[in-house]
């Protein structure tokens, strides 16, 4: 997985200039291609190899929704296994269709990206449950140094 995701963005090093853009916008375009080629009900594990090899040490975790930010790679890699593991046993066992699919939101900042998130998920029974939201990652060297997740909705049929 390391080295499939290294030869899509060249690596974590070698920049020599954490705020080049064309690098932030080909990482962030690595970064969301990765999540959304994976699948949730054949792994959960993949998700957190994607996590290590993109995030930094110090990343710095926040919602709208938090009182306050989660600090480091270890505390936010927790509470990302925390949703990956149901959502892959709702998929694998429970036969949950699960899809996840991310839109570009233009931004003026060169260290800074924006996205639209669409997670859907369909029951057995076709009920179906469709959450949204944007994130805004800030890139340093090719890490995300800090994820901001904002303007969550949810609608179920």
């Amino acid at each position: 997985m390391k080295r499939a995701i290294g030869l899509i963005t060249g690596g974590a090093g070698g920049a020599d200039n954490a705020q080049d853009p064309s690098r932030t916008i080909a990482s962030e375009r690595a970064l969301n291609g990765a999540i959304v080629a994976t699948d949730i009900s054949q792994t959960f594990e993949q998700y957190l190899e994607i996590f290590d090899h993109f995030y930094a040490e110090d990343i710095e975790g926040s919602t709208d929704t938090m009182k306050g930010p989660v600090h480091g790679k270890a505390a936010v890699r927790a509470r990302l296994a925390g949703f990956l593991i149901p959502l892959h046993v709702f998929a694998e066992i429970g036969g949950v269709s699960v899809s996840i699919q991310s839109s570009p939101i233009m931004g003026d900042v060169a260290d800074e990206t924006h996205s639209e998130w669409t997670l859907r998920l369909c029951g057995v029974t076709g009920a179906t449950c469709t959450v949204t939201w944007c994130a805004r990652r800030r890139w340093r060297l090719g890490r995300v140094v800090s994820e901001h997740r904002y303007d969550q909705r949810a609608t179920y049929v």
